[in-house]
């Protein structure tokens, strides 16, 4: 059974997985729409076994959600763009606010570094792109904006190896 650690640096609580966690946490990336019973069957252990980890994956937030993996590009999006943009001081906050009103505006992270944010961004075409460059940057908290553009993606998003890698520590 996976135990809950405190991390030395941070304070917050980390969920150890084991072996099994590993293994069902694969099988639900792999098959999303597989039932309990299945996924029990497959993994050679009780219904209720299965339940409880899934129980406790989701609770503890191992787990964030079983939503469909959506391409942007198939909705019409297919140019992808990396925006670095730096902050006036005090204005984190609003320009959180303004970029979740951004359809466009895949992901945003606060950064170190060169800039204060990094934000994942979709446009319909290049010069589309400028248009949505164009609503990120018009709020006054946003002082810069560096953009690069993707070529090509040889490493999409994949967590299965990191799962993996933690069930066996």
């Amino acid at each position: 059974m996976a135990v809950r650690l405190v991390h030395p640096d941070h304070g917050e609580t980390v969920v150890a997985i084991d072996h099994l966690d590993g293994r069902l946490i694969t099988l639900l990336a792999r098959e999303p729409r597989i039932g309990v019973l299945e996924a029990s069957r497959r993994l050679g252990v009780a219904r209720g076994t299965v339940q409880a980890r899934l129980d406790r994956l989701q609770a503890s937030g191992v787990i964030r959600g079983f939503g469909p993996q959506v391409d942007p590009a198939a909705l019409g999006y297919p140019v992808t763009a990396f925006a670095t943009l730096e902050i006036k001081q005090g204005q984190g906050a609003d320009v959180r606010g303004h970029l979740a009103t951004v359809p466009e505006v895949l992901e945003l992270h606060t950064t170190t570094g060169h800039g204060d944010m990094l934000c994942r961004l979709v446009a319909r075409s290049n010069a589309d792109l400028q248009r949505v460059i164009d609503k990120v940057v018009a709020f006054e908290g946003i002082v810069r904006a560096s953009t690069a553009i993707v070529m090509e993606n040889p490493v999409p998003l994949r967590i299965i190896p990191l799962v993996e890698q933690a069930a066996q520590e």
